[in-house]
């Protein structure tokens, strides 16, 4: 909620793990900002969504720690829900690219068939065998900064992941498409569970479960 006060400082494990992230993740605002930002060209809406009360609204995401150093966690847009907990997709990607087989990671919410989000992932990778998907998941626990809830429920690989002119990647477009799509998606049907190769009949499995849950609408086509 925007209290106006100032998140807790950040705590951290003996491994560098962000314990408090809850509470400690907000959006970077500068309190007397409004005299300093002119605003969008023919856009007023988009001012307002970033001057409140005077101050301005970055919506970058951020924490601080002890001694007063600000760490970036990516932007609103980015911020999944998952579980009721808070992630932020910059964090997970940053430990997906240690893995050696990965040369881009982009990770982003798609819908829960029952609330909130889960955490997909799209990769491209570097030159070699198909990417080993046990290995995969081992590598990713193996990590010791790596949270609970980030592991991935799908992971899209790609030859090509769409970007913009400057090389950033869409993640709108991929989020939009979620797992419908023509690249190979891999999936936890049980969360705790090994991956398995996404069929047609799961991806319709899925349909089915969030028509009935009221929640068809979220996915691309509107279910």
């Amino acid at each position: 909620p925007e209290t106006g006060e100032e998140c807790p400082r950040a705590v951290f494990d003996a491994h560098g793990k962000l314990q408090n992230g809850n509470a400690a993740i907000g959006e970077l605002v500068h309190l007397e900002g409004e005299a300093l930002f002119e605003g969008y060209w023919d856009n007023p809406l988009a001012r307002e969504q970033r001057i409140r009360n005077g101050a301005y609204w970055s919506g970058d995401l951020g924490y601080r720690d002890a001694g007063g150093f600000f760490y970036f966690a990516g932007r609103d847009s980015e911020w999944l829900r998952v579980d009721g907990e808070n992630l932020s997709a910059i964090q997970i990607e940053q430990v997906l690219a240690r893995h050696p087989r990965i040369a881009v990671a982009a990770v982003y919410g798609v819908p829960d068939p029952l609330v909130g989000d889960r955490v997909m992932a799209a990769l491209e990778l570097t030159p070699g065998d198909p990417l080993d998907m046990a290995e995969f998941k081992a590598f990713l626990q193996s990590q010791q900064d790596f949270g609970g809830k980030w592991m991935p429920c799908f992971v899209r690989i790609s030859e090509h992941l769409p970007t913009t002119q400057t090389n950033k990647v869409l993640k709108r477009e991929l989020q939009r498409a979620a797992w419908n799509c023509a690249d190979a998606v891999w999936w936890q049907p049980v969360r705790a569970g090994p991956y398995r190769r996404l069929s047609a009949a799961d991806a319709e499995e899925l349909r089915r479960l969030f028509v009935s849950r009221g929640r068809g609408h979220l996915l691309a086509g509107g279910g």
